[in-house]
């Protein structure tokens, strides 16, 4: 345990208590909740002596205001969601007092993989102690956790967990190999994309093209989004590739501009994807510098043979980016919607120094389709509703895959 003292307690849980009602942009956001929950747990959050339990009793508080892309970390001492931290997404398995956290979405490349976990084991410890629904298991980046799980064949196996510390102390995330492709069935072609890094996102968009050039003769594309946390613009680029011509997606609206007012149709566009990062610097100056309420429109990348023939896969970890694509496909009718409800997370975050090496994200961006629906809170409704089955798995199947083949062979 790593000691903190009171004054150090003091200073910073000022300074989270001040910044939340300041700086958050969030259609949930109650400041009168907020004064209400900060009274109720100050005292334990002072009495909190050392810098991990003062660092989760604040976390469980900003967690009450359910608001999402909110979270206070200290940046040496890293522990992270396992959608971030390690590549991979839990679901409950089982019921009542039987429950474990069952292995859901495992990309290929990411720690979890890496480390020879699969969909469908149970996780059963870490660190030896035991693990259960409804507390999500959160893991320390840089360095091995020892973890036990439960493979499908009733195997219990203890692991070392390897998660690197991630290059910006920012937004603590691990990237598991972005893009991914396959054909199931002739004819059938599937692309997995499990996030977008980078505000511009020129890097998985280069992705996203060589994947569609490799699948350029399919007439039914399946695009996999399960487990696909967001992040940047480069969501643009599949969204693009989804329609014929330029289309408005959506609008991002912060604080300052809706004080101001505004006309969706005036805020700064978006709607093309640099292919050189030299072009960012003129992109840096009109947005990332600026106000960060943007207009965003498809690039007109013309004709693709699968038009009309498009599945989205997605389950209640598709959030972010993630959310907008789902979104965006479903208000448009471009592409039927195969899985589980979306997280309904659809917020832009950013960090805030708290002092003594801690970080407070905040949310400071909404979002809203161009029909005006904002998906934060809600997410979005499949078209065919399917949970994913570990028998199913057991017998090396993945159902809802085998749906969204099913529906994509009928388009």
């Amino acid at each position: 345990m790593i000691p903190i003292t009171l004054k150090q307690r003091t200073d910073v849980f000022a300074n989270v208590e001040k910044a939340v009602p300041k700086k958050i942009f969030a259609p949930a956001f109650d400041a009168a909740k907020w004064a209400t929950l900060v009274e109720a747990n100050r005292q334990r959050i002072l009495d909190a002596d050392s810098l991990e339990a003062f660092e989760g009793e604040v976390q469980k508080l900003i967690t009450e205001l359910k608001i999402s892309h909110m979270a206070f970390f200290h940046r040496s001492f890293l522990k992270i969601p396992p959608n971030y931290s390690i590549g991979a997404t839990f679901q409950a398995y089982g019921t009542g007092g039987n429950s474990k956290w069952m292995f859901q979405d495992v990309h290929e490349g990411g720690p979890a993989y890496l480390s020879n976990m699969r969909p469908g084991d149970l996780l059963l410890d870490v660190e030896g102690v035991p693990v259960a629904p409804p507390d999500i298991p959160t893991f320390r980046m840089g360095g091995f956790s020892n973890v036990t799980i439960e493979r499908l064949t009733g195997e219990r196996v203890p692991l070392p967990l390897g998660i690197p510390r991630p290059k910006s102390k920012w937004h603590p995330i691990v990237r598991p190999k972005l893009v991914s492709w396959f054909r199931p069935e002739p004819g059938v072609a599937v692309l997995k994309a499990t996030g977008f890094p980078g505000q511009v996102g020129i890097d998985v968009a280069r992705e996203i093209d060589t994947a569609i050039s490799n699948l350029h003769d399919c007439p039914r594309l399946i695009v996999d989004l399960r487990g696909n946390p967001g992040g940047g613009a480069g969501g643009l680029r599949l969204m693009s590739y989804f329609t014929l011509g330029k289309l408005p997606v959506g609008y991002s609206l912060s604080k300052e501009r809706v004080a101001k007012g505004y006309k969706r149709e005036d805020l700064p566009r978006f709607d093309k994807i640099p292919s050189r990062k030299i072009s960012l610097i003129p992109l840096l100056f009109r947005f990332a510098l600026g106000d960060k309420s943007i207009l965003m429109v498809t690039e007109g990348l013309g004709p693709q043979p699968f038009h009309g023939r498009i599945v989205l896969l997605v389950n209640q970890h598709t959030a972010s980016a993630g959310e907008t694509i789902t979104g965006f496909a479903k208000e448009n009718k471009l592409a039927s919607i195969v899985g589980t409800k979306t997280a309904g997370q659809v917020l832009g975050g950013t960090g805030f120094k708290m002092g003594h090496g801690f970080v407070l994200r905040l949310p400071v961006v909404s979002f809203r389709t161009w029909g005006g629906n904002s998906l934060e809170g809600t997410g979005t409704v499949p078209d065919h509703p399917v949970d994913l089955s570990r028998e199913a798995l057991r017998d090396g199947r993945d159902n809802q895959l085998e749906e969204a083949i099913r529906v994509v062979k009928e388009l």
